[in-house]
């Protein structure tokens, strides 16, 4: 399963005011989830003229740590720009796939915000009635409809749309041993051995680490 997320936040730095997903199984968008968050910072005038939502909307919602848990248990989440949301996000377990940078790769001189390939690429979405773009809902529909078009046009399956961009999940430093705190890509671009050696050695490897290793190694070859 994938599942796309999208968060609205108080400004750049963070702040989550809404989070939202879809997923997307066989092709097809399932699965809407939404909610406004109380978030842990006033909402910046630029933000609020963004995506709409002001401080009336969200008093009294939970907060983020409150609303999470219904959002994890997917083994791949999507986002479009994922390293903004999964910087601002809690801890949320499984692989993460930019479908910005994938779109960068596949398509080439073209304007990437959401709503631009949604018109360059004529996706055929229908958000939900009584939202608009900068909404996290809104946004989750078409960056869905984006990420099926990924799919079908590259034939690239979940691992590989992860392995090829590299936005890697919450272990993508090292938990323990000599390069503890170092990223896993760095490590490997200096001492690939050492990490062949861990994936033979150390079967208790957690997936996430033991993922990242493998898609980090594959990019050296």
């Amino acid at each position: 399963m994938l599942r796309v997320i999208d968060t609205e936040t108080c400004g750049l730095q963070g702040g989550i005011v809404e989070i939202a997903s879809v997923d997307v199984i066989d092709g097809q968008i399932v699965n809407p989830m939404s909610d406004l968050v109380y978030p842990d910072r006033p909402i910046s005038p630029q933000a609020a003229a963004i995506h709409r939502i002001t401080p009336a909307m969200v008093r009294g919602k939970p907060t983020i740590e409150q609303a999470i848990s219904r959002y994890q248990g997917s083994d791949y989440y999507v986002a479009h720009n994922a390293s903004f949301d999964h910087r601002v996000l809690p801890e949320m377990a499984g692989e993460w796939i930019c479908t910005l940078r994938l779109a960068r790769s596949l398509w080439p001189g073209r304007q990437y915000s959401n709503q631009a390939l949604r018109e360059s690429l004529q996706l055929e979405v229908t958000p939900p009635a009584g939202l608009h773009a900068h909404r996290a809902l809104y946004d989750c529909y078409v960056t869905a409809a984006l990420l099926i078009r990924i799919m079908s046009f590259s034939g690239w399956d979940a691992a590989e749309m992860a392995r090829r961009q590299g936005v890697t999940g919450s272990t993508s430093t090292f938990p323990f041993g000599k390069y503890r705190g170092q990223q896993v890509d760095a490590v490997a671009k200096k001492n690939p051995g050492y990490l062949r050696w861990m994936l033979k050695n150390i079967p208790d490897l957690s997936a996430n680490l033991h993922s990242a290793i493998q898609r980090a190694l594959s990019q050296m070859e």
